[in-house]
């Protein structure tokens, strides 16, 4: 069973890498997050990327935990944008400012929660992944906070939990083992410079890239 999931990861990470090599040249003009976009979010304050393994809290909610890393190459940083459930997100159509989505994580197919839980480090609002083959609850709904209309590649903004107001943050605390190093990613009732992110690596989705855009498929 280990040899399983160690592949499957191994296949994602090899997939990622691909796309990402075929895309860079065509999308490094294009300066909007779309949804369906696959991409690495910096915590522009403490710099680390969000993270997510399946490796669970050993306290609170007991849900898959949810961290950021310094490194900028680990494959478990992917996360996909996608629309709120019941809710409209064609591919490839950009992110408005405002808009409510889900942010799922690549490798294990849960989304990015939060809940009435302490986190295990700073006692803030512990933040999870949560859910099975990107289906989760309403708790996995984030509103995306940003200048203008449209959230852009080289802004940062900020992620409101509609479901308990908290703002996504971080605030520099690191984990021991068997997550040495790596930092507690928590929700904050307030918003400040420990909640901006920015969109880095990743595969932005074009409009013009989606194939099924006349059959009005939503992610």
């Amino acid at each position: 069973m280990v040899l399983i999931y160690a592949l499957r990861g191994f296949i994602k990470s090899f997939l990622v890498v691909l796309l990402w090599s075929n895309c860079e040249g065509r999308e490094s003009e294009f300066n909007y997050v779309t949804c369906g976009s696959l991409v690495k979010l910096l915590n522009t304050r403490h710099n680390v990327r969000l993270h997510s393994h399946d490796v669970k809290y050993g306290s609170g909610s007991g849900q898959q935990s949810v961290t950021g890393v310094e490194s900028a190459d680990d494959a478990n940083s992917y996360w996909r944008i996608r629309g709120k459930p019941n809710g409209t997100c064609q591919r490839g159509v950009p992110i408005q400012c405002g808009q409510a989505i889900r942010i799922t994580h690549m490798t294990t197919g849960r989304n990015l929660h939060t809940h009435h839980f302490s986190s295990p480090l700073s006692n803030n609002q512990e933040v999870s992944a949560f859910g099975e083959n990107g289906e989760g609850d309403d708790l996995d709904v984030w509103r995306v906070q940003c200048d203008g209309s449209i959230w852009e590649r080289d802004k940062m903004v900020r992620f409101k939990h509609v479901g308990t107001d908290a703002f996504l943050s971080v605030t520099g605390e690191q984990y021991g083992n068997p997550i040495r190093g790596q930092r507690e990613v928590h929700g904050m009732g307030t918003a400040n410079h420990n909640n901006y992110w920015k969109a880095m690596e990743g595969v932005f989705i074009q409009p013009s890239q989606e194939p099924l855009r006349h059959h009005h498929e939503e992610l």
